[in-house]
């Protein structure tokens, strides 16, 4: 009888388990951009760069946008990997 209780105990337990792990849905687009444009926000920042605009992401995950350094307008693009390229 008490093999049976933990039995059914251990059976209930792994089905709610198993209701709390259903896959989320995944962020839009725009939710992604945004977070990424954040990331990529800060990450410029960290390097000195200010005034931080028209950041958007390319298909190739590189994000190309407008920032200022050392008071000279730049454009700048943040790479996947991390690096960073300013041109004038």
């Amino acid at each position: 009888m008490k093999r049976a209780a933990l039995a059914l105990v251990l059976i209930a337990t792994a089905s709610v388990a198993g209701a709390q792990t259903a896959p989320h849905a995944p962020p839009t687009t725009s939710q992604t951009n945004a977070a990424g444009s954040a990331g990529v926000t800060a990450r410029l920042q960290s390097l000195g760069y200010k005034d931080i605009h028209d950041l958007r992401r390319g298909p190739d995950g590189q994000w190309t946008g407008k920032a200022t350094r050392n008071g000279l307008p730049t454009t700048v693009t943040a790479e996947p990997q991390g690096g960073v390229i300013a041109r004038p």
